[in-house]
């Protein structure tokens, strides 16, 4: 591999249910909800690079009371002395980090689901990040 993980930690945490309305609401209104993934990078240093990789639940239709939930899980990483490919620095940044790091943020999150009273979260065990990128370089 051209880089290593050298730290990672949750960066933020939102889990918000408004009112108990909302929260009765939701176990029934939960399939109107998808998740939502997003990635971004920041240098920190020459071969050093924050990636943030962010879950997300969003309503898929417009819901008067809704829950907030996003958790931005951060990854240090280390790229390898002379490694100049960008689009091979893209991929790590856009495939390979999150799909090491997702397991992790999948337990995290439905951790707090389940210990917000909902024990049929139902969220992806696995992550296809490489087909979420190859989707994105089409558009």
């Amino acid at each position: 591999m051209n880089y290593k993980i050298v730290g990672k930690y949750i960066k933020e945490l939102d889990f918000k249910i408004p009112n108990p309305k909302t929260f009765s609401l939701l176990s029934k209104n939960i399939s109107n909800y998808k998740i939502n993934f997003d990635i971004k990078s920041n240098q920190l240093k020459e071969n050093v690079i924050e990636v943030e990789t962010t879950l997300s639940l969003k309503p898929a239709k417009d819901i008067i009371e809704k829950i907030i939930t996003k958790i931005i899980f951060s990854t240090i990483i280390e790229l390898d002395q002379g490694l100049i490919d960008k689009m091979e620095i893209k991929k790590i940044i856009l495939v390979h980090v999150p799909t090491k790091v997702y397991p992790e943020i999948r337990k995290i999150f439905v951790f707090v689901f389940e210990n917000s009273g909902f024990k049929d979260i139902k969220i992806s065990k696995n992550v296809d990040f490489q087909k979420l990128y190859d989707l994105k370089k089409i558009q």
